[in-house]
């Protein structure tokens, strides 16, 4: 899979900036959806110990959320942290893992903001525009807007809202749960990802997109960091190991 759209990524902080003004302006507000098949989810971790970072992408069968394909892929960060950025930090592994996929998505979960984000181009739209593919922004946390809280029963929701503009919904995917952030990423309308976010968490907080993908990615730096904690070791222990060698 191959992006549509492709910009440079070693960017100046302003660049970055203008280019997400840009890529704002390319974001499909309404549904342009094929039958959905099958759902990506995405997610990004960092090493403990250096630069490296991993993401992740599992694909799911819509009809029963099972797994039928995985990519990971490694990488080094190479963009400074700044808030509002995010996506120049995370994208450039993620599309290399997009390159990798032999199923094609109809619909990408991210576990991040689309436009709810100050420029209104999160990680999931600038993800949407750059291989002009159905995306949906799904975070943890509230990044950007106001909000009043949802009822506690699943399915309430309320508008996440930033000068008085609708960025996002404010949903409850479990009774009495903390709800969760959602917004169109590309190609998609505010309802129709909301729905999909509903239909994809029968059971948790998160979406299943969204916590397949943390599990694999978690399990896959974990076990780098596993393995440089075993190269310091050794590192460490190969002078004495010498020492006893030749005087023992």
């Amino acid at each position: 899979m191959e992006p549509v759209f492709n910009h440079p990524w070693d960017l100046s902080e302003a660049d970055a900036i203008e280019l997400q003004k840009t890529l704002a302006k390319k974001v499909i507000q309404n549904d342009q959806l094929n039958e959905i098949t099958y759902i990506a989810g995405i997610d990004v971790a960092y090493s403990e110990h250096n630069d490296t970072l991993v993401a992740a992408i599992v694909i799911l069968e819509a009809c029963s959320l099972k797994i039928v394909e995985t990519v990971v892929v490694e990488d080094v960060v190479h963009f400074p942290y700044i808030p509002g950025l995010f996506s120049f930090r995370e994208l450039p592994p993620v599309v290399k893992a997009f390159k990798k996929l032999t199923i094609i998505p109809d619909l990408v979960v991210c576990d991040g903001q689309g436009r709810a984000h100050p420029r209104r181009c999160g990680l999931a739209s600038h993800l949407g525009v750059l291989f002009d593919i159905p995306t949906i922004g799904c975070g943890k946390t509230n990044l950007l807007g106001e909000y009043a809280e949802p009822d506690r029963t699943r399915g309430s929701y309320s508008p996440l809202l930033s000068d008085d503009e609708i960025i996002g919904n404010v949903l409850r995917t479990q009774d009495s749960i903390k709800p969760i952030y959602v917004s169109i990423g590309h190609r998609i309308s505010l309802a129709t990802a909301r729905e999909w976010i509903l239909k994809l968490s029968p059971r948790y907080r998160l979406p299943e997109t969204t916590r397949q993908a943390d599990q694999l990615v978690r399990e896959s730096i974990g076990d780098l960091d596993l393995c440089f904690e075993f190269i310091k070791r050794a590192g460490m222990l190969g002078p004495f190991v010498f020492f006893f060698y030749m005087y023992f």
